[in-house]
């Protein structure tokens, strides 16, 4: 594995004692649709290679790639046939390679998508298993006796609509999918599995990848007396795959000690990174950190994507998040993915600016998705280019992936500079935002985003210090953080009316989100904030 650079702003001593994603930037790419090389309409490896300027440029930290492996395709690669090879439609393993070295070689790190949970029904393992009941991989999926009416073992249903249960002549049994019917869930319970699935991380670990997020990490395993789902309260208006509580599929105890597992493996390589998809409310967040023993290092949290976009209800999403966080735990923010609609479709243009700064100033780890850097809103897909699996099954919620994962727009050329071919998802209209543009504009968002991994790299009050809460009032969420003395005072307009901050104290302004102020004492502390907009403040010490 390559030494990775110290970035400016960042001391070799700063970074040695304590993890580096501490004070990483993460930046999540969907390769498919991030850059392509050679006319397909699909994003690759190469495409990547020859974008690693822009990310170094933007300043990230580190690179999260949705699944590279060998696939059919049928969920975003989500549904894997060879864990150990990369996709042709993607690169080869020498591609890859070089990609790592490269990265490296600019100070970015990368973390691939480990999917544990299930894989193609195409992967050899599940190939052998359903060929008969005796077979060595006979245990590798979940696999169950019909009920007494020869109907599926119970009522558990599939994320993708209808039962989770599918029919396999040649056993005489179901298997379990949690997902596409085409996706078999692993048996977790079998050591061999669990034993697979370490090798496949020391495959990648080896090649000098930086750790992993682990895909659907509270689903790895089901309740062993196969006990009915019961019926689900608020399900009205609700997709039908919602209509059950899933109980008895998702965030059972022993997914724990699978996590462990997968941690231990981690831990054989020192400085490589675990962070994971969970489920559950806030309050459970915690447990996803490990208790005596130690599960993920960052457990994906998306308090700022659910929350009602106003500054009491922000003051008190992040609150509960932080309260219920174990006391050595680090916080991690996510404000996009390929999964999540764009949250710049549902707060506007002005308020993502907000959004970026308070990204960028709360205490813990930054994740965004392409795109968001430049304020990408949801692509409208024509009914006949759709490919996201759920809405082919689960039609007419609104809930499509496609508007999220259209590739992305580097110019204002028909096909945005991604490729040469057409698209595999359309991009949207030609004068929508795109990077180049925003380049030419120092007041852009995508200047705004540079602007802010920056200054978090340049002050220790926002890498490392402590989150004092201040109380939010008049549409302004404010808040506090606190190193060695130092204090930077974040104040964000949640409103498009302006509204004045009465300070107690001299300080200096640092940035605003419109950037056209520039850094100016403040002598009183005292800021009339316009509408639509955030600060930060350097408060003056005593």
């Amino acid at each position: 594995m390559r030494h990775i650079q110290v970035k400016q702003g960042e001391t070799a001593e700063a970074t040695a004692d304590r993890p580096w994603w501490h004070s990483a930037t993460i930046y999540e790419i969907a390769l498919i649709s991030f850059q392509d090389s050679n006319g397909d309409g699909k994003g690759d490896l190469a495409g990547l290679l020859s974008r690693i300027d822009y990310l170094t440029w933007l300043g990230v930290d580190a690179v999260w790639l949705t699944p590279i492996y060998r696939s059919p395709f049928r969920d975003l690669g989500y549904d894997i046939s060879d864990y150990c090879s990369i996709d042709p439609a993607f690169g080869t393993l020498d591609d890859f390679d070089l990609l790592v070295g490269r990265l490296h070689d600019a100070g970015i790190r990368l973390i691939l998508d480990l999917v544990p949970n299930h894989t193609a029904n195409d992967h050899a393992w599940f190939v052998e298993s359903r060929s008969s009941r005796d077979n060595a991989k006979a245990d590798w999926y979940v696999w169950a006796d019909p009920a007494e009416n020869g109907g599926p073992p119970n009522n558990w249903l599939s994320r993708f609509g209808g039962s989770a249960w599918e029919w396999c002549e040649t056993r005489g049994q179901y298997y379990y999918h949690s997902f596409l019917v085409e996706q078999p869930d692993l048996n977790w319970r079998n050591p061999q599995v669990r034993a697979a699935i370490a090798d496949v991380m020391r495959f990648w670990l080896d090649r000098g990848v930086d750790g992993f997020r682990v895909d659907a990490s509270a689903v790895l395993i089901k309740d062993e007396l196969l006990r009915d789902n019961p019926p689900n309260p608020d399900a009205g208006g609700k997709p039908p795959p919602q209509r059950l509580t899933p109980v008895f599929t998702d965030d059972r105890p022993e997914t724990m000690q699978c996590i462990e597992d997968i941690r231990n493996v981690i831990d054989e390589y020192p400085g490589r990174l675990l962070c994971g998809e969970v489920q559950g409310k806030t309050d459970r967040i915690g447990h996803f950190y490990g208790n005596h023993r130690p599960r993920l290092h960052l457990p994906l949290n998306f308090a700022l994507l659910d929350s009602p976009w106003n500054a009491l209800s922000l003051q008190a999403a992040i609150d509960a998040y932080l309260n219920a966080l174990p006391s050595q735990a680090w916080p991690v923010w996510v404000i996009g993915g390929h999964d999540k609609q764009r949250i710049a479709s549902r707060i506007g243009e002005a308020q993502m600016r907000i959004l970026a700064m308070l990204l960028m100033s709360l205490r813990g780890t930054p994740f965004f998705y392409m795109g968001d850097e430049i304020g990408r809103e949801r692509v409208s897909i024509p009914p006949d280019r759709i490919r996201d699996p759920f809405e082919k099954l689960v039609p007419g919620y609104g809930l499509c992936r496609d508007p999220e994962r259209a590739p992305m727009r580097w110019d204002d050329s028909p096909n945005g500079g991604f490729t040469d071919g057409r698209p595999w998802l359309p991009l949207g209209p030609s004068d929508s935002r795109n990077v180049a543009g925003e380049q030419r504009d120092d007041h852009s968002i995508l200047a705004l985003f540079r602007k802010l991994i920056a200054l978090r790299r340049e002050q220790p009050c926002l890498r490392e210090g402590e989150q004092q809460p201040l109380r939010s009032q008049n549409d302004v969420f404010a808040f506090k953080r606190v190193w060695n003395g130092d204090e930077i005072l974040v104040l964000l307009n949640i409103c498009a009316e302006p509204r004045k901050w009465h300070g107690q104290g001299r300080g200096r302004l640092l940035m605003s989100t419109h950037l056209d102020r520039q850094p100016q004492p403040l002598p009183d502390g005292s800021v009339l904030l316009r509408g639509d907009e955030g600060v930060m403040i350097a408060v003056a010490r005593p």
